[in-house]
């Protein structure tokens, strides 16, 4: 039986601030983000959006009736949770009003957590052949004003329908992990930004691509010649260019030059909304698909997931007949209907103060989001969701 990817959404705030701006407004050399990171722009959320409303709105866009009553697991992955204990897939089943009888979890392991995601939900589908699981990526990348991660936050949400006759894309069943015990990348509950040792995780990122790549070359009996096109984990598109740029060194010029072309055409998403954690990965992977006029049907795609801590993960998906149907191709025009702002608006709407009052109360009435879904307030220490239209 074939499982694999049969749908797959993108949704991002509708905010965005140029990484030039930023540099500018930090005393740095533009080129430095731009050439330095491969970075363009960055999404900026208003606190009436975060992981939920993004997951759901990236869901509902691809989502149809028959989807809603045939999907019965729903899995976020995620590293930016809005609760300890209530999953944000909860939140969304309600949203997107998806039939009762439904597992909804939430999982996570950094960058790293919607790839694991993923295989739950092809083992789900293998055992019910008849089920639809909704796999969402959804992240908010925030470092802090000033910090040495500023110019690499993000926020975005990727939605992914697995199901069995999958139409775009179908797994291989060739996975090989990878977990160390390091400390490349973490947030304590008691911080509300990330600790980064950022030398360090680069190395970690690098390192545990080459070791799981030549665990799985040695596993499946591939090389890198099999495959059409490689995407990996993208905290920013320069780290991973890097990581491209070693395993290349098994190939000949010809695939050089096919896989950088491919490669070029995954970072064209992210180069706009910068670091989504969970969803970078499967960003680059809309990005190709949508992006390139070469791929066809039978052509292996191979994939490099990583999430500091750390976990990393080399598998591949083939291309189905007819793939390019389900994807869109004017995908662009989003990113021009977004509002620019300016380095005094980011510092404010991004980092605005979320703290409840002494009775659990925050009102952000004042910000007037026409998004389809939204955060309306937190009362009584609850999050209120709506959905405007």
């Amino acid at each position: 039986m074939k499982i694999g990817i049969d749908k797959i959404g993108f949704a991002m705030p509708n905010y965005y601030l140029d990484i030039r701006d930023l540099a500018t407004a930090r005393g740095i050399e533009p080129d430095k983000f731009t050439k330095g990171l491969l970075q363009l722009e960055m999404s900026i959320p208003p606190v009436s959006q975060d992981i939920v409303t993004l997951g759901a709105q990236a869901a509902y866009d691809i989502l149809d009736k028959d989807d809603l009553e045939r999907i019965d697991m729903i899995i976020v992955g995620t590293e930016s949770g809005v609760d300890q204990s209530k999953a944000s897939s909860v939140f969304i089943h309600g949203l997107l009003d998806i039939q009762p009888f439904v597992r909804a979890i939430e999982v996570k392991e950094a960058c790293y957590g919607a790839t694991a995601a993923l295989d739950f939900a092809k083992n789900h589908v293998m055992n019910n052949p008849e089920s639809k699981v909704l796999v969402i990526a959804s992240d908010i990348a925030k470092y802090g004003v000033k910090s040495s991660g500023e110019s690499t936050q993000g926020a975005g949400s990727c939605a992914m329908l697995v199901s069995s006759n999958p139409r775009i894309l179908e797994f291989n069943n060739d996975n090989v992990c990878l977990t160390r015990d390091v400390m490349d990348f973490w947030r304590p509950n008691y911080s509300q930004y990330a600790f980064v040792e950022g030398r360090f995780s680069t190395e970690q990122y690098l390192d545990c691509l080459t070791t799981t790549w030549n665990r799985y070359i040695e596993k499946t009996k591939q090389s890198l010649n099999d495959f059409s096109a490689v995407c990996l984990h993208l905290p920013y598109p320069k780290l991973g260019l890097k990581g491209l740029t070693l395993l290349l060194e098994q190939a000949e010029e010809e695939k050089k030059e096919e896989l950088l072309t491919r490669f070029n055409e995954s970072i064209l998403y992210s180069q706009r909304v910068g670091n989504i954690y969970t969803g970078s990965l499967f960003l680059g992977l809309l990005s190709l698909l949508e992006n390139n006029n070469t791929l066809e049907a039978g052509n292996k795609i191979g994939l490099y997931s990583y999430g500091s801590g750390a976990v990393a993960e080399v598998f591949s998906l083939t291309l189905v007949e007819g793939y390019k149907n389900q994807l869109r191709n004017n995908r662009f025009d989003d990113f021009g209907k977004r509002t620019r702002i300016s380095i005094d608006e980011y510092e404010k709407m991004f980092f605005r103060d979320t703290a409840v009052d002494e009775e659990g109360n925050l009102d952000i009435s004042d910000i007037k989001d026409e998004s389809r879904f939204v955060l309306e307030k937190i009362e009584n220490h609850k999050r209120v969701y709506k959905k405007q239209f």
